[in-house]
């Protein structure tokens, strides 16, 4: 993998599921979609063969379960990649190999093996001739962080350094590699809502953190996260070392005490993320290193253990339609526009606006931004999504199980979240739009029967 002069963007492609598509079809999938970068958990045949020829390029894993192996024979590392890599190579552009997933957390403790099995696998690479073409690298989690907060202040585990980061750090750097890292600014946004707002998690507008040892100011809790890493790894020496970002991602559901696990947030969280990587610079602490990231996932994973969130980190479901709608590529960013732009009520349907396209100031109190229902499905879901991601409307009382989730309509929950939105931003003019979506109703007895009044005026605050 060449870092160039843009940011990028892959996906993680597990297969922790029962009913996934074939891999010829994700292979379709990720084509159709602009997705020309893939990371695997193994080196299943059967998908190495289907992207075969397809461009994509590929990052593999040896999982966890094979280090100590890898780590006491090279004979092993040499039939592995025997047996995984070269019959593939270069058809299948097999660009990285990821050693281990999160070793220093695995409760296997295979901490110890790590490093000599990257040497093993990179000698193995180098007998067969393709060490220069595909990288030798591990992802680790931010937990390897002894502090992380601010990020000026990052710093590794002082019981990881000797034995395990510094050894990795001088070997990626001998061979031109580079370190991964798995971020998610959702577990730590749901560990202190009091204290981390939705907008910095979401790379929304918000006025930012200052770094009080260096000045720099992060607007994201991700980028927050990426410089404590490069903090941590300037304080070793390494200063020029390159990061990718293995994994990153947010959930669409969760469990009652996964706040902010939904579609809007996990839609949010992407979308925005995908913007700043395609079109911003690096980092802080790095702005001219370009950000390359890898979400996750690609496939909501039914198998997969441990709370609700697990299971629902995809951008697809497994028959392969949408969680939500984001865009993947520069070309998708040009074309996708948020649903609603607190454009001018002239884009109201002249049916669905008050007579005077406006409401005076007195009567501003009373009025409520409903759903306009001959907007069609799409229109109201794509309004709906803007409005509890990027718009910031409270869509907590409309999720499932919730207060306010039935009846359970779009027309409904879009008025919800409209409403929401309206009243969040003291009934703007302008406010209640949504590319024609909604529509300003002065009368309270008009506001859509499905929803109970007083729960509604209850959940936003009126």
């Amino acid at each position: 993998m060449t870092l160039g002069d843009s940011g990028t963007i892959g996906i993680n492609y597990g297969r922790v599921a029962n009913n996934l598509p074939s891999p010829p079809q994700v292979v379709q999938l990720l084509k159709a979609q602009g997705l020309n970068k893939v990371k695997l958990y193994d080196t299943d045949s059967t998908v190495l063969s289907a992207l075969s020829g397809s461009g994509i390029s590929v990052t593999v894993a040896l999982p966890n379960e094979q280090l100590s192996s890898a780590a006491g024979s090279r004979s092993f590392t040499d039939k592995w990649v025997q047996t995984n890599i070269i019959p593939y190579y270069p058809k299948t552009l097999i660009d990285a190999i990821a050693v281990g997933n999160e070793v220093f957390v695995d409760p296997k403790n295979t901490t110890t093996f790590l490093v000599p099995a990257m040497k093993n696998v990179y000698a193995s690479l180098s007998k067969y001739d393709v060490a220069s073409k595909i990288k030798v690298c591990s992802p680790v989690a931010l937990s390897a962080l002894q502090s992380s907060y601010p990020s000026s202040s990052g710093s590794f585990k002082s019981d990881l350094i000797e034995p395990v980061v510094k050894p990795m750090l001088s070997f990626l750097k001998q061979t031109d590699s580079y370190l991964m890292v798995n971020a998610y600014p959702f577990f730590a946004y749901i560990a202190n809502t009091d204290t981390i707002s939705l907008d910095y998690a979401m790379f929304r507008d918000n006025k930012g953190i200052t770094d009080p040892n260096n000045g720099l100011v992060y607007k994201s809790l991700f980028e927050a996260q990426v410089d404590a890493v490069f903090a941590a790894m300037n304080a070793l020496g390494f200063k020029d070392l390159k990061m990718v970002i293995s994994e990153t991602g947010w959930p669409s559901s969760g469990d009652e005490n996964e706040v902010g696990a939904t579609p809007a947030n996990a839609a949010a969280y992407n979308g925005n993320l995908v913007r700043r990587v395609l079109t911003g610079k690096g980092t802080p602490l790095r702005p001219n290193q370009p950000l390359n990231v890898y979400l996750f996932a690609l496939f909501n994973e039914n198998q997969k253990t441990g709370p609700t969130s697990e299971r629902n980190y995809g951008l697809f479901y497994p028959n392969e339609k949408k969680v939500y709608d984001i865009p993947l590529t520069l070309e998708g960013l040009k074309n996708h526009q948020p649903a609603m732009k607190n454009g001018s009520k002239n884009q109201v349907p002249a049916a669905a606006a008050p007579p005077s396209g406006e409401v005076s100031a007195s009567k501003a109190a009373q009025t409520w931004c409903v759903a306009n229902g001959e907007a069609g499905e799409k229109k109201l879901q794509d309004a709906l999504d803007y409005a509890c991601g990027e718009g910031g409307a409270d869509c907590h009382p409309i999720q499932e199980g919730a207060k306010c989730y039935n009846p359970n309509s779009l027309e409904a929950h879009a008025s919800y979240a409209f409403n929401s939105y309206y009243q969040k931003n003291a009934r703007k003019s302008g406010s209640c739009d949504f590319g024609g979506a909604a529509y300003l109703n002065l009368a309270t007895a008009c506001f859509p029967q499905a929803i109970e009044l007083d729960k509604f005026e209850e959940f936003v605050g009126v």
